[in-house]
């Protein structure tokens, strides 16, 4: 290997989780998780010059994987549905219930605005403390700490409501 691939590896391998969690829960609906992830990847190899920390490695992932589901999203992509490749590694410690319940969890975070949907994916999913979540976001501690709370309430309600009409379709 390269001195720039281990370089690289290095900066990655300690993060890998929880750049996978990420990519998990924001490609939910658009693209499987593992394209944004390698196409992020080969991006960040190709740009490893331009990366002005090696504390910031994560944050320098986050941003180019946000562009490229932008991307994706402009070109209209056909949605992707299949089961998520997680739920299916749980199905043999989680009953079947559990694995319905992410996937409802999956449904409904598609259905916030995006910056409150990537905020609690970045803080709830992917474990970042509130500090990094507004560095990502690139705003102060206070806006993310609101776009939290609206995106909970927001969920809550959402769920609510499919959980109502679900009942109601099934009577």
């Amino acid at each position: 290997m390269s001195q720039q691939q281990d370089d690289f590896l290095a900066l990655y391998q300690p993060i890998h989780n929880q750049f996978e969690r990420y990519c998990r829960a924001q490609a939910h609906t658009e693209l499987p998780y593992e394209d944004l992830m390698n196409d992020t990847l080969l991006v960040a190899y190709r740009k490893m010059n331009e990366i002005k920390s090696e504390t910031s490695f994560l944050s320098f992932l986050i941003g180019i994987s946000r562009r490229i589901l932008a991307n994706s999203r402009k070109k209209k992509r056909p949605i992707y549905h299949g089961s998520l490749p997680y739920q299916e590694r749980q199905a043999t410690e989680n009953p079947i219930e559990k694995q319905f319940e992410v996937e409802f969890l999956h449904q409904c975070l598609a259905q916030l605005p995006a910056l409150q949907q990537e905020a609690l994916i970045l803080f709830e999913i992917t474990g970042f403390s509130i500090k990094e979540v507004s560095g990502i976001q690139s705003v102060s501690e206070a806006v993310i700490k609101k776009r939290l709370s609206r995106g909970r309430k927001l969920l809550r309600e959402i769920a609510e409501k499919a959980l109502t009409e679900k009942k109601t379709s099934h009577a």
